[in-house]
């Protein structure tokens, strides 16, 4: 069988890289996107020969078409697009300004549309595809103080829907994994410095833990196989039950 060819944006650090670990793990030849070059070759360094680092600045939404051509003149096919590259911001309603909200949108939610429109291209003329998109129990609850954040989460969920419906005719599956509190290395400060969150977010965890980066990666490549080939258009929680915790 050819070798799967897949894109991870923001597959560097945390929930991106676990992913880039188990897809080169295998056997999928993999690409991450980040803007720290020595960071992805680090990562690169770490998981091995199906692991290609491509430097690139998702806001830059100009340098995207080139980008993905390059992988798919290179490749010949993108059989998956991981959708993970994603940033925060922590501030009071009332203290956002509008370039803030707006860094967020690009980010989060603009460059996703691009990156995606461009790979879908490829996808459409080869007639198969997954496209799976990283979003967050912010979407799905409110959560104070993280509004730019949650408005783009939440784009990403209805597009996920808006893909799903447009694409799956051609081949293409579009899913979206929600994932809950992850120990990563962010969360894990910003939880270990607010005791009183820490115990909230444990306390309405079913399962009573986090989770690790691996459970989300484990979930994105099972989205990947046959085992998922009638699944498309589904926002999966990998939240140890958070989200309808109490």
């Amino acid at each position: 069988m050819e070798q799967k060819v897949a894109i991870i944006t923001g597959g560097a650090s945390g929930l991106g890289l676990a992913t880039a670990k188990k897809f080169t793990q295998e056997n999928i030849l993999t690409y991450i996107i980040g803007r720290n070059r020595e960071r992805l070759e680090t990562a690169a360094k770490e998981l091995g020969g199906n692991c290609i680092p491509l430097a690139g600045d998702l806001s830059s939404l100009s340098t995207l078409p080139q980008l993905v051509q390059q992988i798919h003149q290179a490749q010949g096919h993108i059989d998956i697009l991981v959708n993970n590259a994603g940033i925060n911001l922590k501030k009071s309603l009332t203290e956002v300004t509008d370039d803030e909200f707006q860094k967020i949108i690009l980010t989060n939610l603009t460059s996703v549309f691009s990156i995606t429109r461009e790979v879908a291209k490829q996808m459409i003329a080869q007639g198969s595809g997954n496209i799976i998109n990283i979003s967050s129990m912010a979407a799905h609850y409110g959560l104070p103080k993280v509004i730019a954040y949650t408005a783009s989460k939440a784009g990403i969920e209805g597009m996920t829907r808006a893909l799903a419906v447009e694409l799956s005719p051609s081949g293409i599956r579009v899913n979206c994994i929600a994932p809950g509190f992850i120990a990563t290395a962010m969360s894990s400060t910003a939880l270990d410095n607010d005791p009183e969150r820490k115990q909230k977010v444990l306390s309405r965890t079913p399962m009573g833990k986090l989770g690790k980066p691996e459970d989300v990666a484990s979930a994105a490549y099972f989205l990947t196989t046959e085992e998922a080939a009638f699944m498309t258009g589904v926002i999966l929680p990998v939240d140890g039950g958070n989200s309808i915790g109490f």
